[in-house]
């Protein structure tokens, strides 16, 4: 029987904050999102992932209210987002009644696909997230494998971490390929070996940043791969994905056709194309980041993880040594336990090489990430770290064996106390859960703005905010 592909557009989130860091406001998204919703997408995925710190941060929003806004504006779309399991979007680990209540808000304002991964593939990080979901009801929840290369990372491992997603309670199985690390063919054998293990549909997400996307996607695709994540092309290509008009044209009339009608999706293109022009002038996007580059498969570390390595020897004035770095990368991740290279284990083994290498003795200088990294507090490594070296980086501290946030006590009752002068909403206690005194002072600002100290009710402010 013909198959129909499942198109994921990533235009709203994975492929802006690929290329300009996060930085599409809700009002560049808003004319256009009435004709997203018409186009039949499988998702759009427009949440999660560093939005949510961003829009606080940088833009001045309340990611909520993004939520809310395009929900109501594209109601016939089920709206996708990114999250990262008991780290939830922040950076650190949250008490489970913290993630149970943010997948529970989530869900509320709008999401439909929760899209969940681990840097680790530890599935214990994952589990309070999936199970939070499952008792909401009506959302779909796809588990993501954090995909890496490596002699341990074989296909059978990939498999045996789909069975523990798929008895965890996963809806589906995501190949998540963040640092483009994906060959075509070894995209078809690991399609095939899921598509064997698992009776889930498979979705793969890959960047373009080798060049090999499309290829990617296509074997995958006929290796009996469901949905693909892409992006329409204006912001499409370099560190972002394979463009969507793209890979409809490439499907279209074979067994495999997504349904989706490529005039209608070429009716949006010029949209997309003005935001782009906009943000080159403005100096948010430069045009080298859409160039490919391969040395990601030659030294098999991500993109960013290698302009990340080059700009901490340049400010130690030790650019010389970028490729004893580089051979030094893969020692450290041995020694580690073999971590997936990727937010945010890339760039602790990044440095620690880098410290091992500028340093002139290895380990001589450990960082506080590596040294919590091999204790175990960011969960399970997917190889055991060697006793010996273990001992000799935690200098007498015990190691962690259960998942990190069972030390947690319930902390959900104490953020809402400590934020309890700011909060307009429910979700605001989420947002200061994950992002502290950054969200304070949005929160600073929403009250300025709300009582006119922008200028707009003067007296009233005064009144309430004596100088």
């Amino acid at each position: 029987m013909p198959k129909k592909i499942g198109i994921t557009e990533t235009i709203l989130r994975d492929a802006h904050q690929s290329l300009i860091a996060t930085r599409m406001t809700t009002e560049d998204m808003l004319p256009i999102l009435p004709e997203l919703d018409k186009i039949g997408f499988r998702s759009v995925e427009c949440w999660g992932g560093a939005t949510f710190d961003s829009c606080l941060r940088f833009l001045g929003e309340d990611p909520w209210e993004r939520l809310r806004i395009i929900k109501k504006n594209m109601p016939n779309t089920p709206l996708q987002m990114l999250f990262r399991g008991q780290n939830m979007l922040g950076y650190r680990h949250y008490a489970d009644d913290v993630v149970e209540y943010f997948v529970q808000k989530s869900i509320a304002n709008g999401i439909d696909v929760i899209r969940i991964f681990d840097a680790l593939n530890d599935i214990r990080n994952l589990e309070t997230a999936i199970n939070a979901a499952k008792k909401e009801g009506g959302a779909h929840v796809q588990v993501a494998i954090s995909f890496t290369t490596g002699e341990i990372f074989t296909d059978d491992y990939f498999a045996e971490y789909a069975k523990r997603i798929a008895d965890a309670g996963a809806d589906s199985v995501c190949i998540k390929d963040m640092a483009a690390l994906l060959t075509p063919y070894r995209a078809e054998s690991l399609v095939k070996k899921l598509k064997a293990t698992v009776d889930l549909p498979i979705q793969l997400h890959t960047h373009y940043t080798s060049g090999l996307a499309s290829m990617c996607l296509l074997k995958a695709v006929e290796a009996g791969c469901d949905v693909i994540d892409t992006a329409m092309s204006p912001l499409a290509l370099g560190t972002s994905h394979a463009p969507t008009e793209s890979m409809v044209a490439a499907l279209q009339g074979t067994e495999y056709d997504t349904g989706l009608d490529l005039v209608k999706l070429s009716e949006l293109r010029p949209y997309f194309m003005g935001l782009r022009e906009k943000y080159i002038k403005s100096g948010l996007l430069d045009p080298k980041m859409l160039a490919a580059d391969a040395k990601t498969l030659i030294y098999q570390v991500p993109g960013g993880m290698l302009s990340n390595l080059l700009s901490q020897l340049k400010q130690a004035g030790k650019e010389d040594k970028l490729t004893e770095v580089l051979e030094e990368v893969p020692r450290v991740r041995k020694d580690a336990g073999f971590p997936p290279l990727v937010t945010p284990t890339s760039q602790i083994v990044g440095t620690q090489a880098v410290f091992n290498v500028i340093g002139g003795e290895r380990y001589k200088m450990v960082t506080k990430e590596f040294r919590a990294m091999v204790r175990g507090e960011y969960g399970k490594t997917p190889m055991p770290i060697d006793p010996e070296f273990q001992k000799m980086i935690l200098k007498g501290d015990e190691p962690i064996t259960c998942r990190p946030a069972d030390l947690l006590e319930p902390e959900l009752d104490k953020l809402r106390q400590e934020c309890a002068e700011w909060i307009t909403q429910e979700e605001d206690v989420l947002s200061y859960a994950q992002f502290g005194q950054v969200a304070v002072k949005f929160f600073e600002k929403r009250r300025d703005k709300m009582f006119g100290l922008d200028g707009v009710h003067g007296d009233a402010a005064a009144q309430i905010h004596p100088v």
